[in-house]
């Protein structure tokens, strides 16, 4: 189902049902109708302003052009407007990025049924980044309030649009009038469209974008449906910037299935038993790490989740403590912990255990390939390649040269793995499978080995050693390579003593898995999504910040 088809259908059935709620505002799906012919309003009239007659003093937000033109162009000199990357075939893209999830949300909704590309850019991500992602992809319109992003833009030489939030409000005021009439009704598109521009993680390595077309939504939006419930009606909670993919798929979802896409500017334990209790969530849709925080406020007023039925998770291996951990305060709640990629799209899920072996859906091909292309035996790790008619094309030429696709058609993010009796185990990425000796050891299955461990547990305050150590491999004049373990801790506690976890590792590994190196440091670096992060914790070893066991 085109998520623009249902959006009318519901609206015309079921108009007072909610579409979109969140901190600053809530929606109905005939209110989010209208207000899409107000949002694409505006977002036309910015990029057709761009092609005007640049001497003209855009720029008052009472003209027909909504937007501060001056702040990124020079009137002087106007640079030329930002022609949008060839794989849009032409369609101008408009990007968000700002704080606010709810507006962000319905920017992105607002503009799915119209001849329109959205993107959105994490504001916390480097200056850096945002800036290349606007330039190289031909970004012609960005919603930002960051006052750092004009002026490094203008350096650039881009001649786009950027517009505060509080303006793009001020803007959409102003539709209706005569010289300003509203956008006709949103329809469906044809699905060989791009619909959606995305980006590979920007927090450490510079971003690659790449394009989903509706006719790729609608085949993902068909596998969600069919294995992680986004139902007619249900009322799903989706934690966290919404330039997180798992966050952006929650809501396209819920919305392409009839659902309530409750959003969150972030994760706030407090504030989601509120909103758990007085929406009545049934489903909620966050990343691993803030399972704990989940299962932590249940336990104080476990009364105030009891409408909830489902938690879904953007990772295959939550730690089995984490499951336990959950079902302890809310035995009746069910976990889902899928894994996919945001180019690829869903690709099956874990449902009990460590989560590390997972039923790959119906319908989706995979396998795993050595080095050279050549398809492993089960048993044996290598790179996961993957068949799925939600998959993108490829990166967009202008922000990589990295491929996506292969001749055959197949895709693989270079994610590490192997097939144990049909199902898929996951070992990371190609960084997570180091060599010691002449032995492949996932780095991963060695950080796995300590869930569980009571010291870490307790020296960490979260119950699960997976997320209190880290496993990364270090330079050795003999054995190229051997495998440490860093712990994080200290601070509130003791950390297990170096024999106790030794001994530990002996009993639950191969010799060639078990760590011979150990060091203690106050904190792991992380994601803000909390996942720790390997290469920056190998970086902070070499340089001599942790303290060697």
């Amino acid at each position: 189902m085109p998520i623009t088809q249902s959006i009318l259908d519901v609206a015309r059935r079921h108009p007072d049902r909610v579409a979109i709620a969140g901190e600053g505002g809530r929606l109905s799906y005939a209110e989010l109708v209208e207000d899409s012919r107000r949002v694409f309003s505006v977002v036309d009239a910015l990029h057709r302003a761009q092609h005007a007659v640049r001497d003209t003093a855009f720029g008052t937000r009472a003209t027909a052009a909504p937007a501060t033109l001056s702040d990124t162009v020079s009137a002087a000199e106007p640079a030329a407007a930002p022609e949008p990357a060839p794989e849009t075939r032409g369609i101008p893209i408009t990007a968000v990025s700002i704080d606010s999830a709810f507006h962000t949300s319905r920017i992105i909704a607002g503009l799915a049924g119209y001849r329109a590309v959205s993107a959105t850019i994490d504001p916390r991500w480097p200056l850096e980044h945002r800036v290349n992602v606007i330039v190289t992809t031909g970004i012609g319109v960005v919603v930002s309030d960051a006052d750092d992003l004009a002026p490094a833009l203008r350096e650039r030489g881009w001649g786009g649009t950027i517009i505060s939030l509080a303006e793009f409000r001020a803007a959409e005021e102003g539709v209706g009038d005569p010289d300003r009439p509203l956008a006709p009704p949103p329809t469906v598109r044809d699905g060989d469209e791009a619909f959606l521009l995305l980006f590979s993680s920007g927090t450490t390595s510079a971003p690659k974008g790449f394009l989903k077309t509706r006719d790729q939504y609608r085949a993902n939006v068909a596998v969600s449906s069919a294995y992680l419930e986004p139902l007619p009606g249900v009322h799903t909670l989706a934690p966290g910037p919404v330039s997180y993919s798992l966050t952006l798929y929650a809501l396209i979802e819920c919305l392409a299935t009839g659902g309530a896409a409750h959003m969150a500017d972030a994760f706030d334990a407090i504030e989601m038993a509120r909103r758990v209790s007085e929406e009545r969530i049934t489903r909620v849709v966050a990343v691993p790490a803030l399972v704990q925080s989940l299962s932590d406020a249940a336990r104080r007023d476990p009364s105030r989740f009891g409408s909830l039925e489902l938690v879904v998770t953007g990772g295959a291996n939550l730690s089995a403590s984490l499951r336990a951990g959950l079902a302890s305060v809310l035995p009746d709640v069910r976990l889902i912990g899928y894994y996919g990629a945001a180019e690829i799209g869903f690709i099956g899920d874990s449902r009990g255990g460590d989560g590390t072996l997972i039923e790959v859906y119906d319908g989706i091909g995979f396998e795993i390939r050595s080095g050279s292309g050549e398809r492993l035996p089960d048993g044996e790790f290598g790179t996961l390649w993957i068949d799925a008619a939600a998959c993108s094309d490829g990166y967009l030429a202008g922000t990589t040269d990295a491929v996506l696709r292969g001749d055959d058609g197949w895709a693989t993010v270079h994610d590490q793995g192997r097939v144990v009796d049909g199902k898929l185990q996951l070992a990371g990425r190609a960084g997570d499978i180091v060599v010691t000796g002449g032995h492949k050891v996932a780095l991963p299955e060695v950080e796995r080995a300590f869930e569980g461990m009571p010291e870490l547990g307790a020296g960490a305050g979260v119950g699960a050693g997976a997320a209190a150590v880290c496993a990364i491999a270090l330079p050795h004049p003999r054995l190229g390579s051997v495998v440490a373990l860093v712990i994080e801790g200290g601070a509130d506690g003791p950390v297990p003593g170096k024999d106790a976890m030794r001994a530990w590792a002996r009993e639950r590994l191969a010799p060639q898995f078990v760590p011979r190196q150990w060091y203690r440091i106050d904190a792991l670096p992380r994601t803000v999504g909390g996942k720790i992060r390997r290469a920056e914790t190998v970086a902070l070893i070499e340089s001599g910040e942790g303290e060697r066991l």
